[in-house]
């Protein structure tokens, strides 16, 4: 008779209970899959008394999570306690050092210290997996790591976080402003009662540095992710962007920069004007979707839902199927100590279209103002409009948009109008992606 595979769950929440529930109702299947049965031995939460809708009464309850890594019965802990210190860095480095296989859906420990786990798990050789980290049920690890294995990733981009992608194309749909989706979205449950990491893009960001490592076999650098969230996103810029025949999406972008011999790593989350007939546009409410682009594959494009108890919990469980099938592999694609140390690479000559944003005053002059700062910071102009100003507030919304060129003169163009007292609210950038 086959062994089962013993796992250790640490932290029942939704998705906590997603994998419980997955477990028990598709026992028999995933152990044909898996080749062996799943059995959950122990389970650790913050509150054992607290109803989560499914009965933990025939499972062992540790009160210190810690507590599951030092189990004879356990092969595998299920990490889902989530941050990037504290307890959960703490499991995972002393289920890895018992031997234990760690699976996690912890993208801010990953993004911070996956090279350390990666090294940590290869050298005892044990399973490090964390699918579920990015993109909730999306196989995108996967689809690059193996699908993908034989090709050079040229570049990876796309919709990281749902509650921002809820927001933005809520904003598109409805016509309301930022602050007042943004309320919505957190009495739905898709936004947190903090949603500081979500709408500033670090959410996007982590995701998008562990996409990154295995894209480009390169060692994590979270720290060198360019990041700008969506709260500085107006209704007018969406208006604006929909006239132009673009929508306005959260992207994280990643690619290996080649310039003067030197080779960089390039990372970004910010708002990108997205065109109306690119794949990415039409990924609306809180879908995620990544786009890889390789030298022999082509456009890859991975959709589906990024987050929920159902989609998360079906990529970790995927995960420990992969270890009871005896799969270990390397969790960045390669040996941790083959990962390049790539620089950040500088961002003034990368050439764009731009679209730029100013909330002025109604006076004589600010148009030759802003016309000016972009003549002599070399920025050609596209196109220009101008909104009538609103009832009361003696305001104009001008919105530019600006020929292909280097990233390097829209900043100067920014500088020269830095503190202009014609300025009435902070200028916004957005990139333009091309089809």
């Amino acid at each position: 008779m086959v062994e089962p595979l013993n796992i250790a769950l640490a932290g029942l929440g939704t998705v906590g209970t997603g994998v419980v529930r997955l477990i028990e109702t598709n026992a028999e299947l995933i152990a044909r899959r898996a080749g062996r049965p799943i059995r959950i031995a122990a389970v650790s939460a913050r509150d054992r008394t607290k109803d989560r809708g499914v009965d933990l009464t025939q499972y062992v309850w540790e009160d210190d999570p810690a507590a599951l890594a030092a189990r004879d019965d356990v092969d595998v802990v299920v990490e889902l306690v989530g941050g990037s210190d504290g307890p959960a860095l703490s499991l995972a480095r002393k289920a890895i050092g018992n031997g234990k296989g760690l699976v996690t859906a912890n993208k801010a420990m990953i993004a911070h210290h996956g090279l350390e786990l990666a090294s940590a798990a290869e050298t005892a050789g044990v399973a490090l997996k964390f699918e579920a980290a990015v993109a909730g049920g999306i196989p995108v690890i996967k689809g690059l790591s193996e699908g993908a294995a034989a090709n050079e990733i040229e570049r990876v981009y796309g919709i990281l976080n749902g509650t921002c992608n809820y927001i933005l194309s809520t904003m598109e749909d409805t016509g309301r402003d930022f602050t007042d989706v943004l309320e919505e979205a957190q009495r739905l449950g898709y936004a947190e009662a903090d949603p500081t990491f979500d709408i500033e893009g670090i959410d996007a960001a982590h995701k998008l540095s562990i996409l990154a490592a295995i894209a480009f076999g390169s060692r994590l650098r979270f720290d060198a992710v360019e990041t700008m969230g969506v709260s500085p996103v107006k209704a007018a810029d969406i208006e604006q962007a929909r006239s132009l025949g673009y929508v306005i999406r959260l992207i994280g972008m990643a690619e290996i920069d080649r310039l003067d011999g030197g080779v960089g790593l390039f990372q970004r989350v910010r708002p990108h004007l997205v065109p109306i007939d690119h794949p990415l546009a039409h990924v609306d409410g809180a879908t995620n979707a990544v786009v890889a682009e390789g030298n022999f594959m082509g456009r890859l494009l991975f959709q589906g839902a990024g987050a929920g108890d159902g989609p998360t919990a079906s990529a970790v469980v995927a995960d420990i199927i992969d270890i009871a099938r005896g799969e270990k592999g390397a969790a960045f694609s390669m040996p941790a100590n083959e990962l390049e140390d790539i620089a950040p690479a500088p961002t003034g000559h990368r050439n764009s279209r731009s679209y730029l944003r100013f909330i002025v005053h109604d006076r004589p002059g600010v148009l030759a103002e802003i016309t000016a700062a972009m003549r002599d910071a070399g920025v050609s102009i596209e196109s220009l409009i101008q909104k009538a100003p609103s009832d009361d507030a003696g305001e104009v919304i001008i919105a530019v948009v600006t020929h292909e060129g280097p990233e390097s003169a829209v900043t100067e163009a920014m500088r020269i109008l830095d503190g202009s007292d014609s300025l009435a609210g902070q200028p916004l950038v957005m990139q333009i992606i091309a089809n």
